[in-house]
């Protein structure tokens, strides 16, 4: 992996300063301590730094084609480079180096804009056509690798792999978007194409963008969408072998490199069905790594054992401390922006003990949203056929009225726990998903907030971030989500967490679940393939039963959790209370101090559970603590 930036004077050929461009660039030196170059000519910079994976002595960036015509910065792995490089050698192309960087300059003289559909991989480069005075950037389909954008009152247009490179332009307003503010308590992250600065963007998954010099409006363009439409997969032991086999392919061309190699294994289903699939292509023992933790509610390492002894695995596994809260302040540089999945914890570590032994590793991110593996996917279906027993006008005044007078029972046997339940019926099909996913809900957020913060939203809601997906959505309930889940959850929270972790170690993750063919053709199984009564991932379970035991398909799906919950009332108590009821929050004026308050005193004396708000709360302290002035 790398780290790439660019500045782009868009009006002229102003000179670009050479020292701030290397002061982006060496910004995200963790992404690539191998090697960093840089490119400038008038009214251009570009910045690289890399981790060399592929070709290890050539490939160096920024890359010039052989004319000289065209300059490239690249971050990512395009898997099918060598039948590429074929196609243009066919057309007079002639190769310097063995890497995928070259590829794509050629892909690019040979094909313009459109050379980013015929790339398999994951992806974010930029590329400066000298001849045509066009800067082009493009992002990877699922968005494994992120691309950061703004543009400047001064006329530059800036980018970079992290938000922490555009910080350093002096020109960067870094004024906070209350909407922004708004979906990080709703969501847990900021979702695409928002940044938590104005004017600051991420280019989305499965889009590009091209601006030719002089020009005044410009707009990303969007080369890539899945598809939920039915196909002709055969039955159910002819899509399980064809899943499987198509698994396969995208576990094989992930596996090449020319540095050592490895996997994570958890103990789920997916990284298990990974390993599995590794051991059959591989000649030497596959490297595997996890983590275990002293708490069984949250150790998954018995499974992954099994699972490494059974494909005779070299298998590193460490104990990571229960009450491993260091991080937390680390945690705030790294994502540049409030980010509230407490597993980056966990996956921070994973990602150091992966580095002790490989550069490369294999992960099972992906799976879950492909093949409806999370159980609010379950929930949501449930909820639906109770939404279509009665008529809007009789249920959602029915169920919101019993969701307000149930009282929150956190305390209680998860039997007794419905008040989400029936606050989620009592609203829309979408609406009740975005209940479901929020890790603050509506009420809470509504408490929260102060009326300064709420003028600023001007009545705007996190929601509207479904919403603006709602139109290109499918319709079927349970494909409906997990479209909603691939555009939002995955790029915004799952892969932005492997991406920051990974690289703040000098670690490649590749996904092979995430291979855009395979997701392609998922996206065509029936939906009860995927949620078969109560087992989501029904078809990938049924067709691993030859690979992995039962007790590793079928117990109940864990999570990479954190206990937050005995952290707030334990050993972070103190830390909690100075966070959240100190100066940093109180002097923004966007929250209302005695909910804040009130929040801390009943989780701690243990009448409620707050958890997830209060760790949102603590990371968002954390951001403003040590990124703003």
């Amino acid at each position: 992996m790398c780290g790439i930036v660019g500045i782009f004077d868009i009006q002229g050929n102003g000179e670009i300063d050479r020292g701030l461009l290397s002061r982006m660039n060496e910004t995200q030196f963790h992404r690539g301590p191998d090697e960093g170059g840089l490119h400038t000519e008038p009214g251009l910079g570009f910045g690289h730094r890399r981790l060399s994976i592929i070709d290890l002595s050539s490939g160096q960036q920024p890359m010039h084609s052989q004319d000289g015509n065209v300059v490239l910065t690249y971050n990512g792995e395009v898997y099918n480079f060598p039948e590429l490089r074929q196609e243009l050698e066919a057309q007079g192309y002639t190769f310097r180096t063995h890497c995928d960087t070259e590829v794509i300059l050629y892909a690019w003289q040979a094909w313009g804009e459109s050379c980013v559909e015929r790339l398999r991989g994951m992806f974010a480069f930029a590329i400066w056509d000298r001849p045509r005075q066009t800067l082009f950037l493009a992002r990877d389909r699922l968005g494994v690798k992120p691309l950061f954008y703004a543009e400047l009152a001064n006329g530059q247009f800036i980018f970079g792999s992290e938000l922490k490179a555009l910080k350093q332009h002096p020109q960067l307003p870094k004024v906070i978007e209350p909407t922004a503010i708004e979906d990080y308590f709703g969501f847990g992250y900021i979702p695409d194409p928002k940044t938590i600065y104005q004017g600051v963007y991420k280019l989305e998954p499965g889009y590009c963008l091209t601006i030719k010099r002089g020009q005044k409006d410009w707009r990303p363009r969007q080369y890539w969408d899945v598809r939920f439409q039915p196909g002709s997969v055969g039955n159910e032991t002819e899509a399980g072998e064809e899943l499987i086999e198509r698994l396969r392919e995208a576990v094989k061309i992930r596996m090449v490199a020319d540095v050592p190699l490895g996997a994570f294994l958890s103990g789920g289903v997916d990284s298990s069905a990974v390993v599995a699939l590794m051991a059959g292509l591989s000649h030497d023992p596959v490297n595997t790594c996890s983590i275990s933790f002293g708490d069984p509610k949250f150790n998954e390492a018995q499974f992954a054992a099994q699972v490494a002894e059974r494909y005779h695995t070299a298998h590193r596994v460490e104990q990571v401390d229960p009450d491993d809260f260091s991080l937390i302040d680390q945690l705030s540089g790294l994502y540049d922006e409030p980010y509230a999945d407490s597993s980056a914890l966990p996956t921070y570590r994973v990602c150091e003990l992966a580095k002790k032994q490989v550069t490369v590793v294999l992960s099972g991110d992906g799976g879950d949203e492909n093949l409806a593996g999370y159980r609010r996917h379950r929930w949501h279906t449930y909820e639906e056929r109770m939404r279509a027993l009665l008529p809007d006008a009789l249920r959602i005044p029915l169920f919101s009225s019993l969701g307000r007078v149930y009282p929150k029972l956190d305390w209680a046997p998860k039997v007794f726990r419905a008040k989400t339940t029936l606050e989620s019926i009592g609203r829309d099909s979408m609406a009740g998903y975005f209940h479901s996913v929020s890790v603050m809900s509506n009420e809470i957020r509504n408490q929260l907030f102060s009326d300064k913060l709420k003028s600023e939203l001007q009545d705007y809601q996190a929601i509207e971030v479904f919403r603006r997906y709602r139109q290109q959505a499918p319709d079927h309930p349970l494909s409906m989500v997990q479209y909603l889940d691939l555009k939002t959850y995955l790029a915004g929270d799952i892969l932005t967490k492997v991406d920051r972790a990974s690289m703040a170690h000098a670690l490649e993750v590749r996904v092979p679940l995430l291979d855009h063919k395979l997701v392609e053709w998922m996206a065509t199984l029936p939906p009860d393939m995927k949620l078969h009564g109560r087992e989501g991932k029904y078809i990938f379970k049924k067709a691993l039963e030859s690979y992995l035991p039962n007790d590793v398909l079928y117990r109940p799906k864990m999570g990479f959790s954190v206990p937050l919950s005995s952290w707030f009332r334990g050993p972070l108590k103190q830390r909690v209370q100075q966070a959240l009821l100190g100066d940093t929050l109180k002097q923004t004026g966007w929250f209302d101090d005695v909910f804040l308050e009130r929040m801390v005193s009943q989780h701690q004396a243990g009448l409620r559970d707050y958890s997830a708000s209060i760790w949102s709360l603590l990371m968002f302290e954390a951001f403003l603590r040590n990124n703003l002035d």
